[in-house]
């Protein structure tokens, strides 16, 4: 939180200098959900390839807020963000403009992965995957059904409910199941969890390692950045504490999420937006994401690191992203309605 507070204050200070910085020549302003060390590398290679300047606001949550409030002056070009659910919202909240026909985003981004009426394009995909513990679970293969069969009591860690990951994961067991099944699954899961639903998907590897639970949901791109954690070299061993496990690797696949990118609806440095835009949509960028952060590209062809590649292999699910949208309302209710945060009952 201290390092995300340091870049909003900065990134802040930058944006708010004077109007005339979002108009300035050269220059592109991104408000991202994504954490700025995942984009650095790539921003990197944009700018050493164009001299274009990028300008980052990092905000952990209410971007879409902030870009409605500040209307037509918006200094705000292109929106990164974190899954679906943000994607959606940022179209929905009426802060985006269509790409009209962009022949490069279109021959590099599969139409699976863009929205039907161009409002934006995913640019990777992540599996929403189980870590176990490599000492304490023999089994190799799991399904999402599973995680709440009572042999698993007490065995299961998991980030807040409400979080927008577990939320498109929850809205996928809605899109396959129904609600009624879905809620009747999440109170299993909810009590079989070891405790409250508490810190992120990397914290989750910790506390198996730790032996407060044998399996958690994280996404897969964490375990490569925490096996490759020269800065804080702790988390290398709690990478070394986990398999992954692919859900449902038998039948219908493994859910998967995106990040993904938007056109501000006001894009003062629009023809330079559009340039981020090609250039993350563009294989060098896909390489790098997947080098870097891990992540599956989502380029045909492109092939995810080594690092990844030793998880195993993934079977995505093919369910529509837009579908699982649709179910992420009634997923945050269900969270609510079964009680889900409270954990697991004494």
């Amino acid at each position: 939180m201290k390092h995300s507070m340091k870049t909003l204050i900065l990134a802040g200070a930058a944006f708010g200098a004077s109007a005339s910085l979002a108009l300035a020549d050269g220059e592109v302003n991104i408000y991202s959900y994504r954490q700025p060390e995942l984009i650095q590398p790539l921003l990197d290679a944009f700018t050493k390839e164009t001299g274009i300047t990028t300008n980052v606001l990092f905000l952990d949550k209410g971007l879409v807020e902030r870009i409605r409030a500040e209307g037509a002056n918006s200094p705000a070009d292109v929106i990164l963000t974190v899954d679906i659910q943000r994607l959606t919202e940022a179209k929905d909240g009426g802060v985006v403009q269509p790409v009209v026909d962009n022949a490069t985003i279109n021959k590099d981004i599969p139409a699976a992965y863009r929205d039907p009426a161009g409002d934006w394009f995913g640019l990777t995909t992540r599996g929403r995957v189980v870590y176990a513990s490599k000492d304490r679970v023999k089994q190799d293969a799991i399904t999402y059904e599973e995680l709440a069969d009572p042999k698993w009591k007490g065995k299961i860690c998991i980030r807040d409910g409400q979080h927008s990951y577990n939320i498109a994961l929850f809205a996928s067991m809605i899109a396959h199941h129904g609600a009624d099944y879905t809620e009747k699954w999440m109170t299993g899961l909810k009590n079989n969890l070891a405790r409250k639903p508490d810190g992120n998907d990397r914290s989750q590897a910790k506390s198996i390692m730790a032996g407060e639970c044998d399996l958690a949901l994280g996404n897969t791109y964490y375990v490569g950045l925490m096996m490759t954690n020269d800065k804080e070299p702790e988390q290398k061993d709690w990478a070394k504490a986990i398999k992954v496990l692919f859900p449902n690797a038998g039948d219908r696949g493994t859910h998967v999420n995106i990040s993904g990118m938007a056109l501000a609806k006001n894009a003062p440095n629009k023809a330079n937006a559009l340039k981020l835009m090609e250039f993350l949509a563009s294989g060098e960028a896909q390489k790098i994401y997947a080098e870097q952060v891990f992540e599956y590209p989502v380029m045909p062809g492109a092939e995810p690191s080594e690092i990844v590649k030793s998880f195993g292999s993934i079977k995505p699910d093919t369910l529509p992203l837009v579908d699982i949208a649709k179910n992420r309302k009634t997923a945050s209710e269900l969270v609510d309605k079964v009680g889900f945060n409270e954990g697991p009952a004494m």
